[in-house]
């Protein structure tokens, strides 16, 4: 009894604790209506829906950090990336949908708030009706793109997202790539990184480090959103009143949001995340049906495929799922991803070593992991070689990188001017075992995927 009674007074604690923490956060919440006399709305779904919207908003960030971080020029006023966000009716999922900045959008007629000036209804690229009426409009536009009713609007700048990734401790991202972008200054080599706020804040902005553009931006950004759910979930943050209000007021210090996101639906909300795993978790692209739409007077845009958004949107007001069922992995260590397939690797393989027939198991093992050896393997000029040793010319550095992920401790080694083929001289190190490795097949830029939280982590 004595135990039952503690525990009583426990629980009772922290949720007076919890309540008191929100309830003193909420009145520092700025505030904004973005429902304010909108009529002919669609029609209530199930789960709720959250535009999240992220603007350039720079004026708290330090003149060290716009120097660090490539923050420099002059904001915008526009939304640097929105997203919708589904909460499912069970509190139990999570459905982030991505709308690109670019896309081609036709804001509803509507009155400057400030002009009084009635404007037509009139094509526009979707981040540019912030600029020109504000979360109203931007709310406005959305759900006559999508047909489906935005519940609450959350409004989040760069020091908003810098403060909130460092007060959880930095945030952890895995890369099969380098990324480079001269731009916000992002210099990530292959591997896992633990990003501070600044860092993460390049990494989520970045366009300029493939051909994707915005598209692969957005896609990195979906899976920092899943990498940060796990932090969170995992670091105890949803279970500790202090760290919780901690990063509570990181996150709600300098954001704005609609006024009935209020103590009630904050509570609610943490309660319900602190079930939430990445796996609870699913990213998606709106679908794209054509890249490159000009549109005179605004200039290249993204045309949604029509028919595949419907069903996406239609999908969230019913509150299905996105993703299919999740697969059992397989027992065992899992194929190395690689940025290039095995079979468009030519190797050479050298015996480094004084064993015989070395060289043959190593051409024989790369074969059947899916390289295209010559099965011709020859002696080295050296024959005591202790580590494994792959010869290749700079230009085909990412087959290298590939390679080296089937032969885990072996040495790279750059020569210019040996061309496509790339040499492996076996060491004594070798054990006759190579890593099988996995090339997935990147989707067009213009084709939506669904991933799920858990298929993020490193």
């Amino acid at each position: 009894m004595r135990a039952v009674t503690t525990l009583s007074v426990v629980v009772l604690a922290s949720a007076g604790i919890g309540h008191s923490v929100i309830a003193s956060l909420d009145s520092d919440i700025a505030r904004v209506d973005p429902f304010k006399d909108m009529k002919n709305r669609p029609r209530q779904g199930h789960g709720m829906n959250v535009l999240l919207v992220g603007t350039d908003g720079r004026d708290k960030i330090t003149e060290k950090e716009r120097r660090r971080y490539r923050l420099g020029g002059a904001p915008c006023h526009c939304t640097d990336t929105m997203m919708i966000v589904h909460i499912s009716a069970d509190r139990e999922r999570a459905t982030v949908v991505s709308l690109p900045r670019d896309s081609y959008a036709e804001v509803p007629a509507h009155t400057d708030g400030t002009t009084g000036r009635v404007h037509p209804a009139h094509p526009i690229k979707l981040n540019a009706a912030y600029a020109e009426g504000g979360p109203q409009l931007t709310v406005r536009t959305v759900e006559d793109m999508t047909h489906l009713k935005i519940d609450h609007y959350l409004e989040v700048d760069f020091i908003t997202f810098m403060r909130t990734v460092d007060v959880l401790g930095g945030v952890r991202i895995c890369t099969p790539q380098p990324l480079k972008d001269s731009y916000t200054g992002l210099d990530l080599s292959t591997g896992a990184h633990t990003l501070n706020g600044g860092q993460a804040l390049q990494y989520v902005r970045s366009r300029h480090v493939d051909a994707a553009s915005d598209l692969g931006r957005m896609k990195r950004q979906q899976r920092f959103l899943a990498s940060l759910i796990e932090r969170a979930s995992s670091s105890g943050v949803l279970l500790n009143p202090i760290k919780f209000r901690d990063v509570t007021r990181a996150v709600l210090g300098s954001v704005r949001a609609d006024t009935g996101f209020g103590t009630d639906e904050l509570l609610d909300l943490g309660r319900a995340m602190r079930n939430f795993s990445p796996s609870s978790s699913e990213f998606t692209t709106v679908p794209i049906g054509q890249l490159g739409y000009a549109v005179k007077g605004i200039g290249s845009t993204l045309k949604w495929d029509q028919p595949r958004s419907d069903q996406l949107f239609r999908s969230l007001t019913e509150d299905k799922p996105l993703a299919p069922p999740a697969r059992k992995r397989p027992a065992g260590p899992q194929p190395a991803p690689v940025e290039v397939a095995p079979a468009q690797i030519h190797v050479q393989v050298e015996n480094g070593t004084g064993t015989a027939g070395l060289g043959r198991r190593m051409d024989a093992a790369l074969a059947a992991a899916g390289f295209a050896t010559n099965h011709q393997p020859v002696t080295a000029v050296s024959h005591d070689v202790r580590r494994t040793v792959i010869t290749f010319d700079p230009r085909w550095d990412r087959s290298a990188r590939s390679l080296a992920a089937a032969l885990p401790g072996s040495e790279l080694r750059a020569v210019k001017g040996m061309g496509p083929v790339l040499r492996v001289t076996t060491g004594a190190d070798f054990k006759g075992d190579v890593r099988k490795v996995r090339f997935d097949e990147p989707a067009p830029p213009d084709e939506a995927t669904v991933i799920k939280g858990d298929e993020t982590e490193c």
